[in-house]
């Protein structure tokens, strides 16, 4: 019977990648995904066999790694970040089932663009938040914003993926006014671009000055809750533990 992991390899480097992950790359028969992320893999596994498809066709991708694991073969479907969060754990057990697989699938987890973003900001995600996409293509705005909205009302810090691209451009400032609905404009706010790469990138601004940031899609942005403060240019939520 074929075997076909699903894995989050964080970031993209190395040192950020479980022994799990790397055991799994090791020792598959072919690695599957979108090609930027293979092209991510290559640095570090050269000698490897590479499947990958482009930007918008997840599900052709799936259905091409469930097809080799059905020929007894060991796969890993690769993801950034977490395989389950915003990755493709999801659509390949969907497909699988599609198709009728008889194969064994393991979703292998791993850094999330969020903790990799919180531990270069310092430690901004140190009490309940909310992890929230802001892209379109499968959700509503509206239903986006209704989350935003809900977040807001529970002062839960805010994480935002998929903050801004060339088409969704106001979504972000969109996001902010909700929030400030909640909390002061001066409440912190972290965005980190390319966290955990060779290009990482960083700045601390505040809710109400959030629309004049640099944001794009390779940024993650963090929106401090009511009890946020920066410190010696660290984001830092404090966990509600007395300190003596």
């Amino acid at each position: 019977m074929g075997k076909l992991y699903v894995v989050g390899f964080g970031p993209g480097g190395y040192e950020h990648m479980t022994a799990k992950c790397i055991d799994v790359i090791n020792h598959a028969d072919i690695i599957t995904g979108y090609t930027t992320y293979v092209e991510m893999l290559k640095e570090f596994f050269p000698d490897k066999n590479y499947l990958a498809t482009p930007m918008m066709q997840e599900v052709k991708r799936c259905r091409m790694a469930v097809e080799e694991a059905m020929k007894d073969q060991t796969v890993a479907m690769v993801s950034s970040g977490d395989s389950g969060i915003y990755g493709m754990a999801g659509i390949i057990y969907q497909v699988a089932e599609e198709m009728n697989a008889d194969i064994e699938i393991e979703t292998v987890p791993g850094v999330t663009a969020a903790s990799a973003a919180a531990s270069v900001l310092g430690a901004p995600l140190m009490h309940d938040f909310a992890v929230i996409s802001l892209s379109d293509l499968m959700t509503p705005l509206d239903l986006i914003m209704k989350r935003v909205d809900c977040a807001g009302q529970g002062d839960m810090i805010v994480c935002l993926y998929n903050p801004k691209s060339k088409k969704r451009t106001g979504y972000v400032e969109q996001a902010a006014e909700i929030l400030m609905k909640y909390r002061k404009p001066e409440t912190p706010v972290g965005i980190v671009r390319h966290a955990g790469r060779k290009e990482e990138s960083k700045q601390i601004t505040t809710l109400a000055e959030l629309k004049n940031a640099e944001i794009d899609m390779f940024s993650v942005v963090l929106i401090g809750n009511s009890q946020t403060y920066v410190s010696k240019g660290r984001m830092i939520t404090p966990r509600g533990y007395a300190l003596k």
